[in-house]
């Protein structure tokens, strides 16, 4: 194999690892973008501030029950101190295309007993052209081993 060759296919071979790289880390933001979203929400809450809640979740000032239960939580939930997410699990994560679903998050603020919550998330487009996310609802805290 000539030299001229053996340069094209290494040039093709690291163009096509960039590029794979390029649409795995497009992929696998979506993930941090859920988590990032789910905790600004929690954090509005937590501070009793609805408003904030209804900004992050798409179409629920339309639904007078989501905003009656942003309403209720931010009233019953607010919490001073930092959020942490202890734990959430999410039936759409890893989704190569669009999917709709509801995460179950468990979060706390230090000091204070944790919250179990659901959160309506949907997911469009695809891991090729880019994944939106909206959060769509939140619900009243469940039971700690509830599922959603």
């Amino acid at each position: 194999m000539g030299r001229a060759r053996r340069i094209a296919l290494i040039a093709l071979a690291v163009v096509l690892f960039l590029a794979l790289s390029g649409v795995l880390a497009r992929f696998l933001t979506v993930e941090n973008l859920e988590r990032d979203e789910e905790l600004a929400l929690l954090q509005a809450q937590a501070r009793g501030n609805a408003s904030g809640m209804l900004a992050h979740l798409h179409g629920c000032r339309q639904d007078p029950s989501c905003v009656a239960t942003v309403q209720a939580d931010a009233r019953t939930l607010r919490r001073p101190g930092a959020v942490k997410i202890v734990m959430l699990t999410s039936p759409t994560a890893y989704s190569l295309g669009g999917a709709t679903g509801t995460t179950r998050l468990a979060w706390t603020v230090i000091g204070q007993f944790p919250v179990v919550q659901c959160v309506r998330v949907r997911r469009e487009g695809s891991f090729l052209a880019g994944i939106s996310l909206k959060l769509l609802s939140v619900s009243a805290p469940i039971a700690k081993t509830a599922e959603c």
